[in-house]
């Protein structure tokens, strides 16, 4: 079933043994188009400090009544590697952080969690066979770029069409399975008066970070064409069109 990244803001977190925080910001990975981790506030259990929480301690969650709860103690929260939200997560973070909750790294597999398609499998399989892990060590090495965007971040880029520019994204749409971004709603109303629409990130040819703003492979007319985006009534699975291979969980058709 797809979610609302913009409606996860909010949802309170739960350890296995209490109330962990609530869901501040949501990282993702512009290159594979996956959320890799929870920014959540910890309030004053831990005096104000925000904490990654990846989708791999993820257990399950009320989607209705906006709470998660995460197979992991308040303890190995509370011991956590610090991280400074509000500065780019480094690639020696993310190693330091999947050290601590003993996870292998989702960037040295063909898959969009590395050696699985989605991250409760992977979860499951480190439980009985640590993953060649002086291979992955020496993967890890290989990759610097931990390709990390801030959900807050990128929501109001600047749409441009092939001829056209017109809009802003307005939220991302992402697969609870997986956790895959398989859809970005654009909405167009600062540009003309229309519906919000719905555009797969297979169709954006590039990002420019510094502008802030989003290139689609498609003209106006395609975009004001796309399917209607109804926030009272979110598609419910995956386009068709998209699909998961070794290339990651997005296949550019």
């Amino acid at each position: 079933m797809l979610h609302s990244a913009k409606n996860l803001i909010g949802f309170t977190v739960h350890g296995t043994d209490g109330e962990v925080g609530s869901v501040d910001d949501v990282y993702f990975d512009d290159e594979r188009w996956v959320v890799r981790y929870l920014v959540v506030d910890t309030g004053t259990w831990l005096t104000g400090r925000k904490v990654l929480l990846s989708p791999l301690s993820f257990r399950q969650a009320d989607w209705d009544g906006g709470t998660i709860l995460m197979n992991l103690t308040q303890e190995q929260i509370r011991n956590s590697p610090g991280i400074d939200t509000h500065m780019p997560v480094s690639r020696q973070q993310e190693r330091e952080l999947f050290g601590h909750y003993g996870y292998p790294y989702y960037w040295t597999g063909p898959y969009a969690w590395g050696f699985s398609v989605e991250p409760s499998l992977i979860a499951e399989r480190e439980r009985e066979d640590v993953i060649a892990n002086e291979m992955r060590e020496e993967m890890a090495e290989s990759d610097d770029d931990p390709h990390l965007r801030s959900r807050n971040e990128v929501v109001g880029y600047t749409i441009h069409a092939t001829d056209d520019t017109l809009g802003h994204v307005e939220d991302l749409l992402f697969d609870e399975e997986d956790w895959s971004i398989q859809l970005i709603v654009i909405d167009p109303r600062n540009w003309w008066p229309g519906k919000h629409v719905m555009v797969s990130p297979q169709r954006i040819s590039s990002v420019n970070w510094e502008d802030k703003s989003v290139t689609v492979g498609m003209s106006r007319a395609e975009i004001e064409s796309s399917p209607e985006y109804d926030p009272g009534n979110p598609p419910l699975s995956r386009p068709p069109a998209m699909t998961r291979d070794a290339a990651g969980p997005l296949r550019r058709m």
